[in-house]
Formats: C-alpha cells, structure tokens, sequence
C-alpha cells in the first residue's frame, strides 16, 4: 500500500494537505507545526478511534484531543494505491458522533470498495491490528520502545523454533535459592541480618563511648572558649559603657551650645519684629493691595473714557444745533409741530373748486330758468341769458378763486420751509430731529455714568490707600504711598517667618537638650577604641554567652557521667573483631550463591526468553547499520524488552543500560526487523517514524537514514522531523521533501 494524499481537518490542522513521494519522504516541520497531528491523523483514518478511548486525569481521549481548533467538523481524506488501484478514504462527522461518517470508493469509477468498512480498514489494508500497526511500522513520538502485545506476540512466535530444554534448572534453582534464604531471605532474618544487627549494636556502643568521650572533650574546650568569650565581652562593654558617657556629656555639650545659639536668634528676630500684626493680617493686606493695583488701573481706564463720552455728547449737541427746521426745541415739542404741519399740508391740498367746476352754477341756472319759463309758456333772449349766467358766475367764483389762491400761496410756504415734496417729508423732517435728541440724551447719559464710576474708583482707591497707610505705620511710620506700603509688607512678612523659625529652631534645641540626661559628675575622658557593635548588642551577647556557658557545664557534667556507665572499651572491640570475620565469611558464602544463581537465571535466559531468532537476527543486522558496527546482536524477551550484545560483551545488555541515543537505535532495529518479517510483503506497508532521529548523533543520523533509503527501495516511509539536518545529509538523495 502507498499513501498518495492526505487531506485534513484536524487538531491544529485546517483543511492541511500532505503528499508524500513513492520512497523516502522527509516532512520537515518546527515544534508544533504538525507533525504527530499528521501521524495521529493517518491512524485515524485507518483504524477509527478506540472505541474505550475516554478522558481521564492528565490524558485526553484521541477524538476530543484532536477537535480542530477552529471550531470547524473534525474530518478528512486518505488517497491511497491499494492493489494497483487508487482508493478515496472519509472519515467525518455523523451527526453528533465525530469521525462517525466513513466511505472507501475507487477514485476512478467512485464506486464502494466491496468489503472495506470503518472498522476493518487499517486491518484489511496493512494486514495487520492496530496494536500490530502501533508496534511495528508506526513510530509515534517518544513511543518507540515495545510493549507486550497478544497479536504481535503470536506473529514473534510464529517466526520461532524449537528444541529448547530446561530439565535441571528449576531443581537446581531450588537448592541454590534455599542457600540463599538460609544466609539472608530479606534485611531482617537469615544468619546476616542476626550477625548484622549484632555487629551494628555493637559498633554502636564503640560508637556511642567514642562519641560521648569527643562530646566530653568538645564540652571541656567550648567552656573554655566561653570562659575567655566573657571576659572579653565583659571588658568591652566596660570599655564601651566608658565611652558612651562620655559622648554622652559631649552630645550635652553640643546641645546646650546650640540651645543658647537658638535662643539667641530667637530675641534678635523678636527685637527686630517688634509688635507685627499676625502673618494672617499681612496677606489680607498684602491682598488689599494688589486690589488697590486694579484699582489704579481701572481709574486711569475710567479717567480715559470720561473724554471720550464727552467728544460724543458734543457730536450730538453738535448735530441738534445744525438742524435747520427744529433747532432749540425738544424732542416731543419737534414731533408736535411736524405732526400739525403736516396735518395743515394735506388740508390745504384738499380744500378749494376749481374755475370749472364753478362753471356748473351758471349753466345750471339757465337751465332752470328755461325749462321755468318754458313751461309758464313765457318767450326769453339767449344773449340775455347768456349775460345773466356769466354775471352770477362772476359773482360767485371771484370770492372763492381768491380764497383758493391764498390757501396755494400757503402750502407752497409750508412745503418750502421743509423743503418737502409730499406732507410725509414733514414727518420724516421731525423724525430725523427726534432721533438726533434721542442720540444726544444717550450721550450725555453715558457721560455720567463713565464720570461717576470714576468718581467711585477714585474714592475706593483713596478709601484703600488711608486704611492701608493706616494699617502700616503702626510698624513702617515712614511710609507715604502704596509702593512703600508694599516693601513694608513684605519686610514684615519676611521679618514674622524669620521669627518663626527661629522660634522651631530654639524649640527643637531645647527638646534635645531636655532628652539627653543631666550630668551627675565630671567624667574622666575615655580613650577612642574601635568596639564591635554597640553597648546593647554587647549587653545581648554577653548575656548569650554565660548562658552557654552554663549549658555547656551541665552538658559536660552529663557526659562524664554517662560515659562512666558505659562497659570496657577493649571487650567491645574484641567482640567486635569476630563479627567481622564471621560476616565475611558468611557474606562470602552469599555472594558465590548468588553468582551461581545469577549464571543459572542468564542461562536460562538466553535459551528461555529468545523465543525469535529470525527477528533477532534481523534486528541484529539492523542494529549494526544503525551503530556503525557497535552492537552486532539484538534479542527480544517475551516481555518484548530489548536487548543489544557488542562483538567484546558476554552477555547482552538490557536497553536500561544503554544512552538514551542507543537504546533508541535498538528499538528502531527491532521495529524494522519485524517490519520486513511480520508484516505481509504483497502489499508493504507504509513505514511512519515520528521525530525517531532526535536523538541520533550525526554519524549514526546519517547510518540511519541510508538505513531507511534502502529500505524505501521496497515500501513507503515518512519520516517526521523538527530539524535541518536531515535534510541536509539528503540534498543529493532522492528522496521527496516536504516543509509544513
């Protein structure tokens, strides 16, 4: 069987793709990238999950451990050459089973593969179990060693010969471990342990005296030491206790001296003070005159806006004055002329007939008088008529032709006094004389208010500058102006801090000198000696030490007593002299059984558990390839433990007793030996090492990997690895390489 792809969603795998060539493939991948995924994932594919598989403490069963990551289906596709025909392998999800969906179709006719299910798909591809699959041809990481299998073991067996006999061994096995039971069954009977434990009793007593008669004399010197320790502590501390009183006196004196110095200060800084106000009244002061700045300021922006107004008040006094029509009248007295000006206008441009109209009373008349006339049947002259209209007319329009020509005369009077072309104009005429009185009434309003709030800030200026005058000269007599009254202040304020820190400073001497104890007497001057630690410590330590001193007599007391109740010295090491003679005589005895024993059991072993001699010697082959000829021979125990023989050994060695590097190297031999003679050899099965090379050396990397080039001559093998080097011993290999 030949894998061609493998597709899958799986573990840290998303949708990942692997090909792998016909012979060696060499996958190469950094930590994590994948690798054991791939392996785990080709098992799946071909054996399922266990169907046992459960999640226990510190492991995670294979189809929870594997759920992608993503969150996506777990599932996948194996192509593969089975038989000389290419097969397309599932596995997926079925409803809430994972893996749980399964088909194997021909790729070319996509048909089912008759025979071929979920549950005997690895069996009935590569021919052999899971269990078998694990322990030959797949090599997981870290899990190259064998474990005892059934199947495996019934296909080992089958392999083996026979004609091995074992007639006397258990006979003489018997004898020889009755021999051994006699002299020592286990630490506690047997004639060993009796001589052992009497032998150790009395090594303990020898023990015991030499110990307490060591103790006695380690008590002796550590009195001794502890005697000299007090005395010399003890004139220390005298030492010390000396000059303690007398730095004390000097800290006295240094105290007092800067007392009286602090004092001092203390009354020159009152003298200077003098009766200062309270530092509290000084800031305000100090905040009274910034004031009294803003107001200086806002008085010369007041006194500014004083002529200011008054240009405008005369602008507008100005404007009234020019006016032609209303000049030297107020506001309301203007609008009441323009308005009864206005009014006359237009009733004079109403008033009055004109000379044609009037000519309808005549003719009006003559008509009445005809059609009279007519009627009383009376004859009339037209040019008598005629001449009676034109009187009367005459009589009646000359009166109003000359009272209409005289209202005329005074309209054009009032429209020319106003220069008005309509009665409106009048009005407009006030209007604009209205506006200007408003403007000047504005003005000469805002002119007093910009003369009385300077009135006002003058007043507050000179309010402020008397009562901080005032609040000064009790300590500064010769101040005149607020320039002064600030130095003043500031002098003052600087003057009370001086004070003030004059009055801590006396106050923090006087504390220390009132801490420090009074002199009871003049003290002789002690000399300056360098003394360890100060007068507690020594104190503490001499106080430790006649303690000690005290337990170590009564320790010593202690030990010369028991050492007198303890036997003769000389009895104890002649009794102690034949215990070591019978127990090496005895041991002796011992030790040829168990050699004995040891032979007959490695005899026993070599014909008993090398149940295979075509894997053995297969392995053996192997194994000289992998080691360059180091180890020649390799065996099989029916425990499935490995054992490796160099050309110069007598026995093989267990694998436990090989590096890490070479007992890895067994059991890849071993694997591959079963790998050629176990499995079926119609349709070879694919070979999976899994990071097998790590811990290789370079030389044996490299025998090893022409082991495997050799052997992919004649099956598939995928070799994992998170390193460079493999790669680089198979640059001019042919070999497929692949980088995940």
């Amino acid at each position: 069987m030949k894998i061609l792809k493998m597709t899958a969603s799986f573990g840290s795998l998303e949708k990942a793709t692997l090909t792998p060539g016909e012979g060696l493939t060499l996958i190469q991948a950094h930590n994590e990238g994948g690798k054991s995924t791939w392996c785990a994932f080709l098992r799946a594919m071909l054996y399922g999950f266990p169907q046992r598989d459960r999640d226990k403490a510190g492991y995670l069963a294979e189809k929870n451990r594997y759920q992608p990551w993503s969150g996506a289906p777990m599932e996948g596709t194996l192509e593969l050459l089975w038989q000389g025909r290419e097969i397309t392998i599932y596995r997926g999800p079925k409803g809430s089973v994972p893996w749980g969906s399964f088909s194997a179709r021909w790729s070319a006719t996509q048909e089912d593969v008759p025979g071929l299910t979920a549950e005997n798909c690895g069996e009935k591809l590569l021919g052999v179990s899971r269990e078998v699959f694990e322990r030959t041809a797949f090599v997981h990481q870290g899990e190259i060693t064998l474990t005892p299998s059934a199947d495996l073991e019934r296909r080992v067996a089958a392999l083996a010969t026979s004609g091995e006999e074992d007639v006397s061994f258990s006979q003489v096995e018997r004898r020889l471990k009755d021999w051994l039971n006699r002299r020592k069954v286990n630490s506690r009977v047997g004639i060993l342990p009796d001589l052992e434990n009497e032998l150790e009793q009395v090594e303990a007593a020898i023990a015991r005296q030499g110990g307490l008669l060591r103790q006695a004399q380690a008590a002796r010197q550590e009195q001794e030491a502890l005697q000299a320790q007090k005395a010399q502590l003890e004139g220390q501390l005298q030492a010390h206790t000396a000059q303690q009183q007398a730095a004390q006196l000097q800290r006295r004196d240094v105290a007092q001296a800067d007392y009286d110095a602090a004092l001092e200060a203390l009354r020159a800084a009152q003298a200077t003070a003098g009766a200062l106000p309270p530092a509290g009244e000084l800031r305000r002061a100090q905040g009274d005159l910034s004031y009294l700045h803003t107001l200086e300021t806002n008085v010369r922006i007041a006194e500014k806006a004083v002529p200011e107004a008054q240009a405008k008040v005369d602008e507008a006094r100005k404007a009234v004055q020019a006016d032609p029509f209303f000049s030297g009248w107020d506001a309301a007295q203007a609008a009441a002329k323009a308005q009864a000006d206005h009014d006359q206008t237009v009733t004079l441009q109403k008033s009055g007939p004109s000379l044609l109209s009037l000519l309808g009373v005549p003719v009006g008349s003559v008509a009445g008088i005809l059609i009279a006339r007519l009627a009383r049947g009376e004859t009339f002259s037209v040019p008598a008529l005629l001449l009676g209209s034109l009187a009367g007319w005459a009589l009646v329009a000359l009166p109003l032709w000359l009272m209409g020509r005289g209202k005329k005369k005074r309209l054009a009077t009032l429209m020319e006094r106003y220069q008005a072309q309509s009665p409106e104009d009048i009005l407009t005429r006030g209007a604009e004389y209205s506006q200007k009185m408003t403007a000047l009434q504005e003005a000469e309003r805002q002119l007093q208010s910009v003369e009385a709030e300077r009135d006002k800030l003058a007043a507050q200026r000179q309010e402020l500058t008397a009562q901080l005058l005032d609040f000064v000269h009790p300590f500064a007599p010769e101040v005149t102006d607020p320039f002064g009254v600030s130095a003043a202040l500031s002098r003052a304020l600087q003057q009370g801090e001086t004070l003030r820190l004059a009055q801590a400073k006396m106050e923090a001497a006087e504390r220390l000198l009132t801490a420090l104890p009074s002199p009871r007497g003049a003290a002789a001057p002690a000399a300056v000696v360098s003394l360890a630690g100060d007068a507690g410590e020594l104190a503490a330590r001499l106080n430790a030490v006649s303690g000690e001193l005290e337990r170590s007599a009564a320790n010593a007391a202690r030990l010369q007593g028991e050492l007198s109740s303890q036997g003769d010295p000389a009895e104890l090491e002649a009794r102690r002299s034949q215990l070591l003679e019978q127990l090496e005589l005895r041991r002796g005895e011992y030790d040829a059984i168990a050699a004995a024993l040891d032979g007959l059991k490695c005899a026993d072993s070599l014909l008993r558990e090398r149940f295979s001699p075509a894997v053995n010697a297969k392995a053996g082959a192997f194994l000289s390839t992998l080691t360059g000829g180091r180890y020649d021979k390799a065996a099989l125990t029916r425990q499935f433990q490995a054992l490796a023989q160099a050309p110069e050994d007598a026995a093989p060695r267990q694998d436990l007793s090989l590096s890490v590097g070479a007992a890895e190297q067994l059991y890849l031999a071993m694997r591959l030996a079963m790998c050629e003679l176990v499995l079926p050899g119609d349709e070879p099965c694919p070979i999976l090492l899994d990071d097998v090379l790590a811990a290789f050396d370079d030389h044996r990397a490299r025998l090893a990997l022409d082991c495997l080039l050799e052997l992919a001559g004649e099956r598939q093998v995928l070799l994992f690895t998170c390193h460079s080097r493999e790669a680089e011993m198979l640059r001019d290999k042919n070999v497929t390489l692949v980088t995940l």
